[in-house]
């Protein structure tokens, strides 16, 4: 079994900062892709950055040149660098990560449990 855990969420300023980590543990043989997902209330859940394991990453127009997706495969880390936070960009923000569990398994999706990130004056 896997399990991503989400930290880094708050509640920040408009034009602040926040950075996510999510940590991926138990029985991990690799790790593909890595993703950020949020979902604000009333609406459904959006993409918001990928990262391959090769770290292309790919992200949302909402957030592009704003956020920043990084990771260290040593620690089986994702990072959500987030500047120039919007009241817009509230939200809880989930973890996802494509994981093969060892040689032979199937890769299965996890999801962590979510971090709330609220833009508030």
């Amino acid at each position: 079994q896997v399990q991503l855990v989400e930290s880094g969420g708050g509640l920040v300023q408009p034009g602040g900062s926040l950075r996510l980590s999510c940590a991926a543990s138990g029985s991990i043989l690799y790790i593909y892709s890595m993703r950020w997902y949020r979902q604000a209330p009333g609406n459904q859940r959006e993409l918001v950055a990928t990262i391959t394991s090769r770290g292309s990453t790919n992200y949302a127009d909402s957030v592009k040149g704003r956020f920043t997706i990084s990771r260290d495969n040593a620690k089986n880390t994702v990072y959500l660098q987030m500047n120039s936070l919007k009241p817009e960009d509230t939200a809880i923000y989930y973890c996802n990560a494509d994981v093969k569990a060892g040689f032979g398994s199937p890769l299965v999706d996890y999801w962590g449990q979510g971090t709330q990130v609220t833009v508030s004056s």
